[in-house]
């Protein structure tokens, strides 16, 4: 592979999207939004300016979230993390067809996604400044698309039909994959257990764990995430 890493990132993100936008969800999956597509800009941002270097640790979640990677197309983008933490900006569109109940008003947006907030703020009050944490890490997710049933209720990949979800899986494989040659890390973690399984289904590393989701749906990590989460990477002396 040749090329500045980011830019590498960016053509097997393309890839992936390029792919998915062929399938035909239908049925269950009403709406579906892919912000690499209209955050396009941010997104190859967040590659350009903390995906360009090798790292010893890469977290993988699931999907974007409503308010946090459909709004700003960062990785658990909650916006105020991702505008005044990472410093990314950029100009943001709308899918082609929007759920009236989950609009994307982008930078505007009023809503703070939890998830996005727990994750970066656990960054920002170990690491300070966002260039000490992606020094040796990095985040992206596993598929790039949000999926909402015909009330708007988000449905992650795990709650789609099988033989849909086989078929999204073989793309969306191919681009993890990519990822990991390119960015060599010595520990993949996923960001909840079905990240967990990503993993290790599309490659035999040997240091493959995960900490607990920071979605506020998770009991767990509603008694207390930064700790459980902070914990678990000492606990695999992952960090000190």
């Amino acid at each position: 592979m040749h090329g500045r890493i980011s830019e590498q990132l960016k053509k097997a993100a393309l890839k992936m999207t390029e792919k998915l936008a062929e399938f035909k969800f239908g049925g269950i999956a009403a709406y579906v939004y892919n912000p690499i597509d209209y955050a396009g800009e941010p997104y190859r941002d967040y590659l350009e300016q903390y995906g360009n270097t090798e790292k010893k640790i890469l977290f993988l979640g699931m999907n974007p979230g409503p308010w946090g990677m459909a709004q700003t197309g960062v990785p658990f983008g909650e916006i105020a993390s991702v505008r005044d933490w990472l410093g990314i900006r950029g100009q943001i569109g709308a899918p082609n067809t929007v759920h009236p109940k989950r609009p994307v008003q982008g930078w505007e947006c009023p809503k703070s996604e939890v998830s996005g907030r727990r994750l970066w703020g656990l960054m920002k009050e170990r690491f300070v400044k966002p260039e000490r944490f992606f020094a040796d890490s990095f985040v992206i997710n596993y598929c790039p698309l949000l999926f909402l049933e015909e009330t708007g209720r988000n449905l992650t990949p795990d709650k789609l039909p099988v033989e849909v979800q086989r078929e999204i899986n073989a793309i969306c494989d191919g681009h993890l994959r990519t990822a990991v040659a390119l960015l060599k890390p010595d520990w993949l973690i996923g960001v909840g257990r079905y990240a967990e399984r990503c993993f290790r289904r599309v490659t035999p590393h040997s240091r493959i764990d995960f900490i607990i989701h920071p979605s506020p749906a998770s009991p767990a990590a509603n008694r207390g995430w930064a700790k459980a989460a902070t914990d678990k990477l000492k606990e695999l002396g992952i960090w000190d």
